[in-house]
């Protein structure tokens, strides 16, 4: 996928991905500023949350530092027949904004196509899980104390301007749940600075840092964080963990009789055989390639025919599909599909499996097979989704549209 919020940030930060980055935090600036508010603006922001039924912690408002009560954000609507929606009350939220705040939507990409399909290809370049947090901060609010997050960030401001300050890790690679606390930052400052609209930041996992507004009385900021987790030996084993309940001997109960030492050595002998084969059948290599068959499918709208065949179609799949030609066939692998096509078809799969949009009718006159039929079975077995003008208006100017 062509996206060019990606594009630019490869080359704001010069960086290639996490395997070039060594844990180093990164900034940059955006080789075109005015994309960001094709990403998302203020007023989009605050639309998204007036229009959409939303809950603590997914939408937070801080003060000074602390997070306040969802009561102070958050009203009860009530229909006439009784039925009760949890709502941003948006006068409440006007007031707040206007004493100086910080409001927060996590995951504001499923509520946004634009958001949406940057994520996808955020995800089709890191390989990784990835979401998006928007964060709109007003006056000379605070925003979040020192703090560290267990997960790499990439931020970028999309308007107004923000004081942040970066430090770097107190701990080696901290994880959320740990074998030792990690509450003291350290004293030395990696970078401080005005961060304005079209810079853009990486954060490693466990770098400290926070951001504020403090000393101005007016203006505002907006940017949205982009969230990725990579895997680490942790996970590995935690996942391994699961893949013994296969094996009776790791489900047997432990012998707790002190008495028998003979048994005892010969339980604890059999059990360390059968993790050392164990550790040796699912190296990391096969939990890396297998964890993305536990990720969700996307959701997305499927009219299943009922207002005509669809006439362009778009993947849709979290990490890009592999296409393998051998003798007379073409494989199409995802992470959960498996789908065998003539070898003639491999310069069709090609245009409908870039992550760009594309017109059915084009790939039938640029690739010479029926590309209606090959939409049709890539929509069915949810490779691609049909596009729709909603779905499309995420991909506008941001993906390459040679193909429509």
């Amino acid at each position: 996928m062509d996206h060019q919020l990606i594009r630019d940030i490869k080359t704001a930060l010069a960086w290639s991905g996490p395997s070039s980055s060594h844990s180093r935090f990164l900034r940059g600036t955006l080789p075109n500023p005015e994309l960001c508010p094709r990403v998302l603006t203020p007023t989009r922001f605050l639309d998204l949350i007036m229009r959409r039924s939303l809950v603590s912690p997914q939408i937070r408002c801080v003060q000074n530092e602390s997070e306040l009560h969802p009561n102070s954000l958050l009203q009860m609507n009530t229909t006439r027949r009784g039925q009760v929606t949890p709502m941003v009350d948006m006068r409440r939220l006007a007031q707040l904004m206007q004493s100086g705040c910080t409001v927060v939507l996590d995951a504001v990409n499923h509520f946004d196509s634009t958001l949406e399909v940057a994520c996808r290809a955020f995800q089709w370049w890191l390989r990784a899980p990835v979401q998006a947090n928007a964060y709109l901060t007003t006056g000379d609010a605070a925003g979040f104390s020192l703090h560290w997050d267990d997960h790499d960030v990439i931020v970028v401001q999309l308007a107004g301007d923000k004081d942040w300050e970066i430090r770097g890790p107190s701990r080696s690679s901290p994880m959320y749940r740990d074998a030792a606390p990690n509450v003291e930052p350290p004293e030395e400052i990696v970078w401080s600075g005005v961060v304005k609209s079209g810079d853009v930041l990486h954060i490693p996992r466990g770098h400290w840092h926070r951001a504020n507004r403090a000393g101005r009385s007016d203006g505002f900021s907006l940017h949205a964080t982009f969230g990725f987790t990579n895997r680490t030996g942790v996970d590995w084993l935690a996942w391994l963990a699961d893949q013994s309940r296969r094996e009776e001997v790791f489900r047997e109960d432990l012998n707790r009789q002190e008495n028998d030492q003979n048994e005892h050595q010969r339980e604890h002998e059999t059990l360390i055989i059968a993790a050392s084969r164990l550790l040796t059948s699912y190296p990391p290599a096969h939990y890396v390639a297998s964890v993305a068959h536990a990720t969700s499918p996307g959701r997305h709208v499927s009219t299943a025919g009922v207002f005509g065949p669809p006439s362009a179609v778009v993947c849709v799949t979290d990490f890009p599909p592999r296409i393998e030609a051998r003798g007379d066939t073409a494989t199409v692998t995802t992470t959960e599909k498996r789908i065998i096509f003539t070898r003639k078809a491999v310069s069709a799969l090609e245009l409908l499996l870039s992550g760009d949009p594309v017109r059915l009718d084009y790939v039938s006159s640029e690739a010479g097979v029926d590309g209606e039929r090959l939409g049709e079975i890539l929509v069915r077995e949810g490779i691609c989704a049909e596009l729709t003008p909603e779905l499309f208006s995420g991909y506008i100017g941001l993906t390459t549209d040679d193909k429509f």
